[in-house]
């Protein structure tokens, strides 16, 4: 199996360059072809405050022009760092629509959307903070989200899967299967605090291992009680593992109540030291 099209979101921030490279990594792997879409950010409605210089006549324009002349910087540089790459299928999309509508709308028409983890740094400029959350649950299609900070080279061989036998664990496991092929470790970890009792009939451990060896995955199991939080503690298991991919589902819980009580998944997007694989 292969994520034949995989779609990577550009932008000018400083981590642009990491995240377009592991999509080439991923897509070379796979044999995909690579799709590079850069919104403009023309409807987006924010530019940087320093971005036009003062006393232009007609801001308006002067706004397009500028954003403009942005994204195509940016497409040119990913051009220039795809054909150094090797990779010869791939695509450049410089589109003006709202970004979250863009990457929504072009990523449904991909097998895996490749996105960054938000650090922050683009909060005044763009209106595409937490672009992965918003994304997530809108495309129908896997995210996978690359970290502000850290080094990722090559494919993941050591890869944590979060099980809870959701629904949203399901899609996501099943989702990651052409990554979850081509790696060497697999761990299907399973994690409870010590007042939930362990509903096995749930959880179909040994199905779940007899599914994923059927698809060529050798998994082993790993059922733990933790007194922190989930989210905690997968971060701490994922570094006790040396895991270097998190396959986990998102939001299974509605919008509303994860906003309200905040979420394991919202806590892994804010915190996460690797990549991470979702599907909801």
């Amino acid at each position: 199996m292969n994520f034949k099209t995989i779609l990577v979101h550009l932008d000018h921030s400083a981590r642009n360059p990491v995240r377009a490279a592991m999509a080439a990594r991923w897509s070379r792997a796979h044999e995909s072809h690579l799709v590079g879409l850069v919104p403009t950010g023309l409807y987006d409605g924010v530019i940087p405050a320093d971005a036009i210089a003062t006393g232009m006549t007609d801001y308006i324009a002067e706004s397009a022009d500028y954003l403009r002349r942005r994204a195509e910087a940016i497409a040119h540089e990913f051009r220039e760092d795809i054909a150094a790459s090797g990779l010869t299928s791939y695509e450049m999309r410089l589109v003006d629509g709202v970004t979250v509508d863009a990457v929504v709308r072009y990523g449904r028409a991909s097998d895996l959307l490749v996105l960054g983890q938000s650090d922050g740094s683009t909060k005044l400029d763009t209106t595409v903070h937490a672009l992965a959350e918003q994304v997530l649950t809108e495309v129908g299609r896997p995210v996978l989200v690359v970290p502000s900070a850290g080094v990722f080279e090559g494919i993941p061989k050591n890869i944590v899967v979060a099980w809870d036998g959701s629904r949203e664990s399901a899609v996501a496991l099943q989702a990651a299967l052409p990554a979850l092929q081509r790696a060497t470790h697999v761990t299907l970890l399973s994690l409870r605090h010590p007042r939930d009792e362990e509903d096995a009939q749930l959880l179909m451990v040994p199905d779940m291992l007899q599914f994923l060896l059927r698809h060529g995955v050798r998994a082993r199991a790993s059922s733990e009680v933790t007194e922190i939080g989930i989210a905690d503690a997968l971060l701490s298991r994922i570094s006790d593992l040396g895991a270097e991919l998190l396959v986990m589902g998102g939001y299974s819980h509605s919008r509303l109540r994860e906003r309200i009580l905040g979420g394991v998944t919202r806590q892994i997007l804010e915190q996460m030291t690797v990549p991470v694989l979702l599907a909801h």
